[in-house]
């Protein structure tokens, strides 16, 4: 094309940039989607009838159901999820194993956040010596996380830096429920207001436009400079 002259190196900046910018905003197009479901199976379980812990394993999806135990806690053995925040405070969660009565298995419940201000002096917490009934609902994570160091600190409470459940049983030497269990605000609970999600879909959806505007751009410069040294050239 005569009018049209862009040059080698910059049309293969466009033929790298623009298919990667295209990519990205149809990624962020599909994560708001997967949000929405997300969103949309948490509310759907909050109005579904609740299930007992022997079930949890026999669901296909056990991701949000809700769970009602009557039992206790060992507070012998806790755990603490290090590197936790609110508001923009540090701190950590406290994981407990919890027997269940009716069922007779073992669950691992998240009794929520705590502040860790500092760490020369261990994070205070209690634990209810009496029988409790609980209500808390199953966390599914999507995967696993990526991670320098599994190893695990020595003594009890023991400070981890994610959460394997299974692991967890295996150190315990019990069968216990291979999910853990995020507790309902109540009198065992601490700070429990448990995020479905860190970034909802609508901000997706904006990133989305941002990299769809990009590509737009890079393309209509890519055109104009072409435009532009073609024209150069007859002069």
């Amino acid at each position: 094309m005569s009018g049209f002259k862009p040059g080698l190196l910059p049309t293969l900046v466009v033929l790298c940039l623009l298919p990667l910018l295209v990519w990205l905003g149809f990624w962020q197009l599909e994560r708001a989607d997967q949000k929405r479901d997300m969103l949309d199976r948490q509310a759907a379980r909050e109005v579904a009838a609740p299930v007992a812990p022997g079930q949890i394993e026999k669901l296909e999806d056990p991701a949000y159901a809700r769970v009602y135990l009557q039992g206790s806690f060992d507070a012998t053995h806790s755990f603490l999820l290090d590197s936790r925040t609110r508001d923009g405070r540090v701190g950590v969660e406290l994981l407990q194993p919890f027997r269940d009565e009716p069922s007779g298995r073992w669950v691992l419940i998240n009794r929520g956040w705590l502040p860790w201000p500092d760490r020369r002096v261990p994070p205070k917490f209690d634990t209810p010596d009496r029988p409790l009934k609980l209500a808390a609902w199953v966390y599914a994570p999507s995967g696993k996380p990526f991670l320098l160091n599994e190893r695990m600190a020595e003594g009890w409470p023991r400070l981890l830096n994610h959460v394997d459940v299974e692991a967890l049983w295996q150190l315990l030497r019990r069968d216990g429920v291979a999910y853990e269990l995020r507790l309902e605000p109540g009198p065992a609970a601490y700070r429990a207001d448990w995020p479905i999600t860190t970034m909802q879909p609508q901000q997706h959806l904006g990133y989305a436009v941002q990299w769809f505007a990009l590509a737009a751009a890079l393309l209509a410069l890519f055109i104009y400079f072409g435009v532009h040294q073609a024209r150069g050239s007859k002069q």
